[in-house]
């Protein structure tokens, strides 16, 4: 079973006569491998949410967000992503330091197509791909246990009205957000954080 179902899901597709279903879409739509459409739909993702848990179990989901094609298809087993500056809390990659195990999920919510992949994350301090990611501070690679489409009825449908101006390019100088320089956080801030001093960058309001 690629999906790995536990005897919890066992037991509640036993009580909704689900179990025949649950089998057949395991068989048929879940692999440990990424195909050419699976490359191409995330490889489109502006987004997408990473499920992380802790050494205890205990678990946390956030959203990441980059321009088209920040998350790359390495291989038929390995995607990457970057880590950008954040909050400072490392709260996903902390996680994933601690237990490997995670969940992504990719929506279009244009479209209403989603699809999951599943499976073991590293953090390598000297990975070199961080160059291909402008300000990057570390990438993280995904190995794949389970990689399949989700039912897509109930995704609501949005337009994109505008990508993030904080996302970093090159040749362009990241803004500075506005909540960098609130009393609150302003000296508590890493030494060389472009908010103490921001120069000629803009400071925007999120």
């Amino acid at each position: 079973m690629a999906a790995g179902f536990t005897s919890g899901s066992r037991s509640l597709q036993d009580r909704f006569d689900t179990r025949a279903l649950a089998d057949r879409i395991d068989g048929l739509l879940v692999s440990d491998t990424i195909s050419e459409d699976d490359r191409a739909f995330i490889e489109g993702r502006d987004m997408f949410f990473l499920a992380t848990a802790d050494a205890e179990g205990r678990p946390t989901c956030s959203y990441k967000g980059g321009e088209p094609g920040f998350v790359r298809v390495l291989d038929e087993h390995t995607v990457m992503f970057p880590s950008y500056d954040g909050n400072g809390m490392y709260l996903s990659a902390g996680n994933v330091l601690e237990n490997a195990d995670v969940g992504m999920l990719f929506i279009d919510l244009e479209r209403g197509h989603r699809m999951r992949l599943d499976g073991t994350a590293t953090i390598d301090a000297d990975d070199e791909m961080v160059n291909e990611y402008p300000e990057a501070q570390f990438v993280v690679r995904v190995r794949a246990r389970a990689v399949y489409p989700n039912c897509p009825r109930y995704i609501h449908r949005y337009q994109l009205v505008e990508r993030s101006r904080f996302v970093p390019q090159t040749g362009r100088p990241t803004p500075v957000p506005a909540w960098k320089r609130s009393d609150w956080a302003l000296d508590a801030l890493p030494e060389h954080d472009p908010a103490r001093d921001p120069g000629e960058r803009e400071v925007l309001g999120r």
